[in-house]
């Protein structure tokens, strides 16, 4: 960041500073990631005038006009209402960078770099990125039930980090309150989506049980030490969201209905919809080539293969599956022609569908062989 100001006419003359993550990650030696800014002292007039582009909706929020970046003005806030929406913001000149790193929701999260690469650091955040902690800035925190959702999914990313005790007891107020109710199911999600791509995602659901909170943002899930040992697998292993999250759901009831009441995407619901109706036909599996050819058909395997493997690939996390044997099968059987047989069979339906039948079993059969 040094010289930045000097190098930059957009930026001359304001007092500007990265904040939060990319001061965090700098600290502990991680890759850097998107850089956040905070302007202490200007007006929305004032960036405007400099080519910033407006984007905040709640308060100031204006994008660099070449780099794209995130500057936002700095500012306070205060209850007024139930939520994680339920406060008013106040964006004036009079505002200090000390005032707005107060407001944050971690004292790891709660540390400013200036121009000069000077850090300022009124939270101790520092001293808590040296003893691994994630403690809370002040007592606001239990006053917004995202704090608890991010606290859940940092302790996921930073699984070497312990959470202070008394952070965790504002966590449980949260919940005891009643604020986490107010969580919108579509912000559950963002924060889900995060959690399970770390390299512990497991941790965050720990946390969320731990809080009381999990029942409450995903009622009827099942989570347990299986579980989290499968999404551990799920890391070793490089899978995907939908993985993932089908893996996480698949001890749960109705793993569709969960996905539908987070508003998960239509990949994860229909993956964790189909995980526990494979694992339950693998569990079954008698290694028969008709048993093969039922399950490939079952799984819609000929119309969609990757999504199959995929699934496999998942299942993997809970029993053993041998995918490059399922790979094969899958091979044979969509290399039947389906057009030849069909035009072979006479054209009529329940011709077309024995005969395809008995060609993808013969073609099962040779790779079997």
């Amino acid at each position: 960041m040094q010289g930045a100001k000097g190098q930059d006419p957009a930026l001359q003359g304001l007092d500007v500073y990265i904040v939060g993550g990319a001061v965090r990650d700098a600290l502990l030696g991680r890759p850097a990631g998107d850089r956040d800014w905070v302007v202490v002292g200007a007006t929305p007039e004032q960036m405007a005038e400099r080519g910033f582009i407006p984007v905040g909706g709640d308060f100031p929020v204006f994008l660099h006009p070449r780099s794209k970046e995130e500057y936002a003005l700095a500012r306070t806030e205060r209850k007024s209402g139930r939520g994680y929406k339920g406060f008013t913001f106040h964006t004036g000149t009079d505002v200090t960078l000390e005032q707005d790193l107060q407001r944050r929701d971690l004292t790891v999260n709660a540390i400013a770099q200036a121009a000069d690469g000077r850090i300022i650091d009124p939270l101790n955040g520092c001293d808590d990125v040296k003893a691994r902690v994630l403690r809370h800035v002040g007592e606001a925190f239990c006053e917004d039930p995202v704090r608890l959702l991010r606290l859940a999914r940092f302790a996921a990313r930073f699984h070497d980090f312990s959470i202070a005790p008394e952070t965790l007891a504002l966590a449980r107020r949260l919940v005891q309150d009643g604020e986490v109710d107010a969580l919108v199911p579509e912000r559950v999600w963002q924060e889900v989506v995060k959690g399970l791509m770390t390299e512990r995602p497991a941790r965050m659901f720990e946390v969320l049980a731990q809080t009381g909170a999990l029942e409450r943002v995903m009622p009827d899930l099942v989570f347990d030490t299986e579980i989290a040992a499968q999404l551990h697998c799920a890391v070793q292993a490089h899978l995907s969201l939908a993985q993932r999250f089908a893996l996480l759901c698949h001890k749960t009831p109705s793993p569709e209905q969960l996905g539908r009441h987070v508003r998960a995407p239509s990949e994860c619901v229909d993956y964790a919809k189909l995980l526990p109706v494979l694992m339950q036909a693998l569990a079954e599996y008698d290694d028969e080539v008709d048993t093969s050819l039922d399950i490939i058909e079952r799984m819609d395997g000929l119309r969609k293969p990757q999504r199959l493997l995929d699934l496999l690939n998942a299942a993997v996390c809970i029993l053993p599956v041998d995918v490059a044997r399922w790979q094969r099968h899958l091979d044979a059987v969509r290399s039947v022609d389906a057009g030849a047989v069909a035009k072979a069979a006479g054209g009529k339906p329940d011709q077309i569908k024995a005969a395809l039948r008995l060609a993808r079993r013969e073609a099962l059969m040779r790779a079997c062989g």
